[in-house]
């Protein structure tokens, strides 16, 4: 009678310990890949939490002309660059409000986080009345 390799315990010494290398590589890869996704989405969340502040920002100021025409047509409301700090509210942020044309006003906020792209969000609106 011959011995086959399946039935000898010696051929498949150590096969056990490869399988579990194995899977303990996919386990890692899979868990890398999940934190990746789960910093992306913390960066994103950040980024769109600031558009929606910087929004909110441009439109006050822009309330304020709303409500006060007389106002906004005397240039009150007018920012020169550098503009006005607002980085209590945005990390380095910069609101600026400037009069191209008569009766319109472009309020544009500026921020930038630490190591990133400098961000920006512009918005135009059109005051008529007043004086």
């Amino acid at each position: 009678m011959s011995l086959n390799r399946i039935d000898h315990p010696d051929q498949q010494a150590g096969f056990l310990l490869i399988e579990v290398m194995v899977a303990i590589l996919i386990f890692s890869i899979g868990i890398l890949a999940v934190v990746g996704l789960q910093a992306t989405m913390i960066k994103n969340s950040t980024d769109a939490r600031y558009r929606a502040i910087a929004s909110q920002v441009a439109e006050q100021r822009i309330a304020l002309m709303w409500a006060n025409p007389a106002q906004a047509a005397a240039g009150v409301f007018l920012e020169q660059e550098p503009g006005t700090d607002i980085s209590q509210i945005l990390p380095g942020g910069r609101r600026v409000v400037s009069q191209p044309v008569a009766n319109q006003f472009l309020v544009t906020v500026r921020w930038q986080q630490p190591g990133q792209d400098l961000h920006t969000f512009s918005t135009i609106a059109y005051v008529v009345g007043g004086i």
